[in-house]
């Protein structure tokens, strides 16, 4: 099997991950799940490269079930690679962090459970549905061919639930308690540069500030309107008694600040999720976060309000209390491409279509397809860098910029283009194609997803 060398330029650094024999495979599992439409399923890799009649056809499922190989050192090779491509000079990483649930369920798959489906739900309606909760983490970057603004993942947990947790013999950690594991991982990888992760609601959580914090890893997530923060404490007097105080007095909330006549709102213009400036009025100010029983986490938090009525008023935090408002605003606006990522991934390279039942398989098929959507975006600036990267048109659908569609369309093609194609001697105008590769893009363009 031959790829082109920007191709192994870009995996080389994981080779140290695998056996020899384990990175052959992987490679064979890779540009078949890359080539081939519909269900992502190890046989469908196969056949899309032409090994449907090798009789060692389940070493290649060993490569999930029983090799061994560490996915944490892969996602640690995967995230450094993505800040050299994209993030050199930049002195801050932003990290967006949020679960996407994957619809699957069956008799032999023990690590199912019924999880809130946010996407089916509606404001009347909650609908649950068995699946696997992961929590993604994703790096947020400027592409060059495009506007808008890429996540593209690089670490991937199974967040089960507490079920599923005793029945896997664990203790079950919260959602928040592995966002706080990430951050001390990330701290560890990257000691030189600012991290500041962005969550939704599920991440709004004191003990997550309080580990962040002694990470030196920022926090950026909504804040409830009715949420208690208190000023700092005055100074003690000359021989006072008693306990020192944490905080001080409780300062005004969202919602009072809302609703206060006396409230002075500056008003804005913010780059919204779909590029476009939106106009936001806002008011901020910095305290403490308490809870009893916990330390105080300084904060700064700022309310905003929709001056057209579209938008519902919020509210937001950021364990550094010395950033800009406008700053944090901007952070939390970066994490909508994270959903646009999930969705990507499910459409073109067959996230939740997965047929391995195995707990082992389960945990490494998951993350490395998320993983591959970020590798199709390092291939893809190569190939952007040397004019290979095109726009898909139609009459009926025009786009200013390419996207994921876009770029994994060029990547594929590369791909086919160095399967063995020759030019004929008695008609150099004229291509060869050996039958194997005749028979593999017959099967690519006629099979059934």
């Amino acid at each position: 099997m031959s790829l082109p060398p920007m191709f192994m330029t870009w995996l080389a650094p994981f080779r140290c991950c695998f056996q020899e024999r384990t990175w052959q495979r992987i490679l064979v599992l890779l540009v078949g799940t890359l080539l081939a439409h519909g269900r992502r399923t190890v046989t469908a890799a196969l056949r899309q490269m032409g090994h449907q009649n090798d009789p060692h056809f389940s070493s290649y499922h060993q490569v999930f079930n029983r090799a061994s190989w560490s996915l944490t050192q892969a996602s640690h090779i995967l995230f450094s690679l993505l800040v050299r491509a994209f993030c050199a000079q930049e002195p801050r990483l932003i990290i967006a962090l949020d679960e996407t649930l994957e619809r699957r369920w069956g008799p032999k798959i023990r690590l199912t459970g019924l999880y809130h489906d946010a996407v089916r739900s509606t404001r009347r309606f909650t609908y649950c549905t068995y699946g696997l909760r992961w929590l993604v983490a994703a790096l947020v970057v400027e592409v060059p061919w495009t506007k808008q603004r890429w996540a593209l993942p690089f670490l991937t947990h199974f967040a089960p639930s507490p079920a599923i947790s005793q029945q896997m013999g664990r203790r079950h950690k919260t959602v928040p308690e592995r966002a706080g594991y990430l951050a001390a991982l990330l701290r560890h990888w990257c000691p030189d540069k600012d991290l500041v992760l962005v969550g939704d609601g599920a991440y709004s959580v004191l003990d997550l500030g309080l580990t962040c914090r002694r990470y030196q890893v920022t926090l950026v997530a909504p804040l409830r309107l009715d949420a208690c923060v208190f000023a700092p404490p005055p100074p003690r007097r000359p021989r006072q008694e008693g306990r020192p105080r944490v905080v001080g007095a409780k300062l005004p909330t969202g919602e009072q600040l809302l609703a206060d006549e006396q409230t002075t709102w500056q008003t804005a213009k913010l780059r919204w999720y779909d590029g476009t400036l939106h106009t936001l009025e806002w008011v901020s100010g910095t305290g403490l976060w308490y809870r009893g029983g916990q330390p105080p986490l300084p904060i700064r938090y700022v309310v905003t309000r929709d001056p057209t009525g579209k938008h519902k008023p919020k509210a937001y935090f950021c364990t550094d209390p010395d950033m800009e408002p406008l700053d944090v605003l901007g952070c939390f606006l970066r994490r909508w491409p994270i959903e646009v990522t999930f969705e990507e991934a499910r459409a073109h390279l067959g996230i939740q279509t997965q047929r391995q039942w195995s707990d082992r398989a389960i945990l490494r098929e998951t993350p490395c397809l998320f993983g591959l959507y970020s590798l199709v975006a390092l291939w893809g600036l190569t190939l952007y860098q040397q004019d290979q990267v095109g726009i898909q048109q139609a009459a009926w659908y025009r786009k200013p910029s390419a996207t994921f569609n876009d770029i994994l369309f060029a990547v594929r093609a590369q791909l086919w283009k160095a399967q063995g194609f020759c030019a004929s001697l008695a008609h150099p105008d004229l291509a060869k194609i050996p039958p194997d590769l005749l028979s593999r893009l017959m099967w690519a363009a006629c099979a059934a997803p």
